[in-house]
């Protein structure tokens, strides 16, 4: 309990200290972990640049990775680094219809997403108005701390997929556990930059649903200890 709401409590008559005690603890218990998923690559076929709807294809195996996540109660977040925009290869609008997209996709097998966040900026970009160093960019923490001020989400307990080692460096600098895919550019990823990298996952996985598959195991049997 944070130490000014302590402080309070002691101003309080014991039984509206026990009521906040008991809506501070609810409120802790409705935090539920989150697992971070990487667009590109990941979500969708790695065709570089996303620069038409047209060219979305989601891959095989994802929508039943995320109605996993649904049913087994975890917050489903996408994280993805959008430069497109600030480099001035297609408007920040498309990134919104993309992103459109794939919700009405889902949402027609029954699937949620919790967020959606991502980055159209870039430090050498063509478009001034997205043409920064900013701290949204992965491998930069700033997609988790908008989605942690969205929504609930116990960070301890949390994941972050993806098919760069990016991804995986942004995993161990917001305190998640990574998991690499090899789908996207994964494979040249684990062959060529993963030896050398700093952050290594906790898990590489054929594809996002295998990747979900390994993640309820490993909490279903932390359970069951």
């Amino acid at each position: 309990m944070q130490w000014g709401l302590r402080v309070a409590l002691h101003l309080l008559d014991p039984v509206s200290c026990l009521l906040y005690s008991c809506l501070w603890m609810i409120g802790q218990n409705m935090k539920k972990p989150a697992v971070f998923i990487d667009r590109d690559g990941t979500i969708n076929e790695q065709m570089g640049y996303i620069n038409h709807v047209s060219r979305f294809v989601i891959l095989p195996g994802v929508v039943e990775a995320l109605m996993l996540l649904n049913e087994n109660g975890f917050h489903v977040v996408i994280v993805t680094n959008q430069s497109g925009v600030a480099r001035g290869y297609f408007p920040l609008g498309l990134v919104h219809e993309v992103h459109d997209f794939l919700d009405a996709s889902l949402r027609k097998d029954h699937v949620t997403l919790d967020g959606i966040f991502f980055c159209p900026h870039h430090p050498n970009g063509s478009v001034p108005e997205f043409t920064k160093r900013c701290n949204c960019r992965k491998p930069r923490t700033g997609l988790i701390d908008q989605a942690c001020r969205s929504l609930e989400i116990d960070l301890q307990n949390s994941y972050a997929i993806g098919d760069r080692c990016d991804d995986i460096e942004f995993a161990r600098r917001a305190g998640v556990k990574g998991i690499l895919v090899k789908t996207g550019y994964g494979l040249g990823e684990i062959k060529y930059l993963l030896p050398h990298s700093t952050a290594k996952p906790v898990y590489i996985a054929e594809d996002l649903l295998h990747a979900v598959q390994w993640i309820i195991n490993v909490e279903k049997a932390a359970e069951n200890r």
